[in-house]
């Protein structure tokens, strides 16, 4: 009885275990220790392994937010098995497009943190092309949004913001920085940025407005014709 039960439960603790090291990984101030830990590199290569497509997700965000802090790259790209499992999941016929251009991005971000000449390059361009090759006519680019987040401002709201983008199809990875409350969210190119700020208002106790930059260089907020408040 016992056997049975854990194998039902072996699941949702790994979905539940690398959501954890996602949540962790979110914070800039953890990701130094995260990756100095020895264990924590190797479970997460562990998951983009896992059978259950919603882990490998997680687990890539993980490394994504990991690969933001520059210090953190060099080591990850050594961990045994880290490039082989990222190409694994971006050549296997049966991962999501927005996961295989999720493993795609970190591929890159990995390859290219110490690469000086130009054979490399054109080979971590040619690696850019297969992966997007695989997604189809669809997926040939990906883009950046950023997002002004009014009422992100604790732990809880940045959960439901979570919860809002990861049920938006074309959402690939996003990254909060609580302090300014923005979100910096990739997508594909054929996801419009107003599905995003629909998204979050949908919440109810928050609203979204896109940050671009002036033709002077500054920094705006674009205000949505639905964001306006009654």
């Amino acid at each position: 009885m016992n056997s049975s039960s854990s194998t039902m439960n072996e699941e949702p603790d790994a979905l539940s275990v690398v959501n954890q090291l996602r949540d962790l990984a979110a914070d800039p101030l953890n990701r130094r220790a995260i990756v100095q830990d020895q264990g924590c590199l190797p479970g997460l290569i562990l998951f983009m392994d896992h059978p259950n497509p919603p882990v490998v997700h997680s687990a890539l965000l993980a490394l994504r937010y990991l690969a933001e802090c520059r210090v953190n790259r060099e080591k990850m790209k050594g961990e045994l098995g880290m490039m082989l499992s990222l190409q694994n999941v971006i050549q296997k016929t049966t991962t999501p497009g927005e996961t295989k251009l999720l493993a795609s991005e970190i591929y890159d971000i990995l390859q290219s943190s110490n690469m000086a000449d130009g054979d490399n390059f054109n080979e971590m361009n040619s690696r850019r092309r297969k992966a997007q090759f695989f997604l189809g006519t669809t997926n040939k680019r990906a883009k950046t949004v950023v997002l002004h987040i009014d009422g992100l401002d604790d732990t809880s709201r940045r959960n439901l913001c979570e919860e809002a983008l990861l049920k938006i199809k074309g959402v690939i990875s996003f990254t909060f920085q609580m302090a300014v409350q923005r979100c910096v969210v990739r997508i594909r190119s054929d996801l419009k940025a107003e599905a995003l700020a629909s998204a979050i208002a949908s919440t109810k106790v928050m609203k979204a407005q896109q940050v671009v930059k002036s033709e002077s260089g500054e920094e705006v907020t674009v205000l949505q014709a639905f964001f306006i408040p009654n």
